[in-house]
This record gives structure tokens, C-alpha cells and sequence, in this order.
């Protein structure tokens, strides 16, 4: 799931430099949901994934 979370991230950053830079004005919008969502998802799955260590 890590790893899905940070494929998923560098896909919203690629999107979202696209973005910001007034490639896509819609996609701006887009990639800035999807970059925070991603990012939620990286963090869950860091500790997550620290949580499992701790516990073995």
C-alpha cells in the first residue's frame, strides 16, 4: 500500500506542476485534490507502517 500511495503522489506532483504552471487551468484544481489526498495516503501508510514494527 506504501508504495501505491507514493505512485500515486508523484503522479498528483507531475500533475500538479502541470497544473501551476497554466498548462490546464481545470487541471490546476484537480491536481491539488489529488496531491493532498495523496499525501494523506503517504502519511497513513507511514505510520501504518510503524505501528506494524512496533507491535512485532
Amino acid at each position: 500500500m506504501l508504495y501505491w500511495a507514493l505512485v500515486f503522489l508523484v503522479v498528483a506532483i507531475i500533475a500538479a506542476a502541470l497544473g501551476f504552471g497554466g498548462i490546464a487551468g481545470t487541471s490546476a484544481g484537480i491536481a491539488q485534490i489529488l496531491f493532498y489526498i495523496f499525501l494523506a495516503f503517504l502519511v497513513i501508510s507511514l505510520l501504518a507502517s510503524l505501528v506494524r514494527r512496533t507491535r512485532s
